[in-house]
């Protein structure tokens, strides 16, 4: 969790805000495998996530500059968009079993 992320869940805390909702412990739940590629002769590294349910996200980094280039932050930049990804698919999940 982000320290932003952290910084949200103690103010929803904080306010007593306990109606059902997505956080970042569902988003972490859901992902049950990461993997990695950095594609040769670039600065692109992409990240697909798998989820409980076998449904795959990705998210993508890249530097301009081969210069700036390091593996392992591209693959934290990458994961991380990924996973922003889950909370749209999670929203619309639970908003599904809200409405049932």
């Amino acid at each position: 969790m982000s320290k932003d992320e952290a910084a949200i869940e103690a103010e929803i805390k904080e306010k007593g805000l306990t109606a059902p909702r997505i956080t970042p412990a569902d988003l972490e739940a859901e992902i049950v495998t990461e993997d990695f590629h950095v594609f040769p002769s670039s600065c692109l590294t992409v990240c697909c996530l798998t989820l409980k349910n076998g449904f795959t996200v990705t998210g993508e980094s890249a530097c301009a500059s081969p210069e700036n280039f390091d593996a392992e932050l591209g693959r934290k930049i990458a994961r991380g968009n990924a996973r922003d990804k889950l909370w749209p698919l999670l929203g619309f999940r639970l908003r599904d079993q809200l409405a049932a």
